[in-house]
Order: C-alpha cells, then sequence, then structure tokens
C-alpha cells in the first residue's frame, strides 16, 4: 500500500465513513467496514483516528464543506442582492437534491450524538459550524457588495441556518421540489429586504454598486 500524508489520509477515510454511513446508517458502520470501504488496513484506521468521537467531528466537518464550497463558488456578485443570494440557495439547493442520503445523514448524525453521553458537543459542533458557516459568506458578501443590514450578522445566520436545515429535512420527507424553490425565493426576499441604508427598507430588487 503506498504512503500517504496523514492528513490526506485522514481525508480518505472520512470519505469513506460518509458512503459508509450514507448506505449502512450511522449505528451499522463499524471501523472496520470504514477500513474496507477505503481500502486500508484497519490499524490504518487507528492510526489517524484515536476515538470514534474524532472521526464523526471530521464527518460532520467533511459534510458541511461539501455544500458550502459549491455555495462559495455560486455567490460571487451579481447585478442585485438578491440574484446574488438567490444563486446561492440554489447551489446548496442543488446539492440537496444530488445527494439527499448525504444529507439525511447529517440528521442521524445528530440524533446519534445527542443520544450518547460524551457525544452532545458533537451535535453543538454541527451547529455552530452551520451558523459560523453562514456568518462567513454574510460577512463575505457585506465586504464586495457594501451593503449594512438592520439585523445583526449572528442573528441572520441562525436564522439561515434554521430554515435551510428545517426546509431540508422537510423536503427528504416529502420531495416536492416546486414547493422548496418556493420557500427559497420566500427566504431570498427576507434577507434582501434586511439590507437598507441607514436602517430604511430596501428594494429586493435594487442593483448594488460594486467596489472596483
Amino acid at each position: 500500500m503506498a504512503r500517504m500524508p496523514s492528513a490526506e489520509r485522514r481525508r480518505q477515510l472520512t470519505e469513506a465513513a460518509i458512503r459508509a454511513m450514507t448506505r449502512d446508517g450511522v449505528a451499522a458502520t463499524t471501523t472496520r467496514s470504514i477500513a474496507a470501504e477505503a481500502g486500508v488496513s484497519l490499524s490504518v484506521f487507528h492510526y489517524c483516528f484515536d476515538s470514534k468521537q474524532a472521526l464523526l467531528e471530521s464527518v460532520i466537518a467533511a459534510i458541511t464543506d461539501h455544500s458550502v464550497t459549491l455555495v462559495r463558488g455560486a455567490i460571487q456578485p451579481k447585478a442585485t442582492l438578491r440574484e446574488t443570494v438567490r444563486a446561492g440557495f440554489q447551489a446548496y439547493w442543488d446539492h440537496v437534491s444530488a445527494h439527499p442520503g448525504e444529507h439525511m445523514l447529517t440528521y442521524e448524525l445528530t440524533q446519534y450524538a445527542l443520544r450518547r453521553p460524551d457525544f452532545e458537543h458533537l451535535a453543538r459542533r454541527q451547529y455552530e459550524r452551520y451558523c459560523d458557516t453562514y456568518t462567513e459568506l454574510i460577512e463575505g458578501l457585506r465586504h464586495h457588495m457594501a451593503f449594512e443590514l438592520r439585523v445583526p450578522v449572528r442573528v441572520l445566520a441562525r436564522y439561515l441556518a434554521a430554515m435551510t436545515d428545517g426546509l431540508t429535512l422537510n423536503h427528504l420527507a416529502l420531495g416536492d421540489d416546486r414547493i422548496s424553490a418556493d420557500i427559497l425565493d420566500m427566504i431570498t426576499d427576507h434577507v434582501a429586504g434586511l439590507v437598507g441604508d441607514d436602517g430604511t427598507p430596501a428594494d429586493v430588487d435594487r442593483a448594488v454598486a460594486f467596489p472596483a
């Protein structure tokens, strides 16, 4: 077996764990099955991860990064703030539609962590990561598109995390793409309406002057 830097080996095992857990469920996935999925020996797994907590934390971070990477690429400034925000939501939603099992796994990971002593912090960290991600994206937009919000950034970040989390679970249960698109439009309008100059409401379709 070819030698591989430890960080790369951890990524390999993390992605193998995501595939195995998506297919078999968190509770049924063992360290042995993850090692087999990755094509490595069990000793390599234990060298990279000293506990199941460490593995689950890596899995949660990787799953979040899968969709966040797509959103970052899609949320480049466009002609209007509304277009920019909606493009970011669409990139996330395209990932939900293409990888429903992976998103279902995120909810299973939350329940798994909350039901086990000493694992609860993983669920907290999972949802803190969602909020941190939205905070980063909002701050990036504020910097590039030069606007002010009428609510604190952290409050808006938690709101968006809660709305997309609930909408994703609703979609996984009901599978109605049309309703999901309508709700994303409504969330986009709400976000764009929270932007204004000196506290005044903004036109959700107003053009934004980009910095040079």
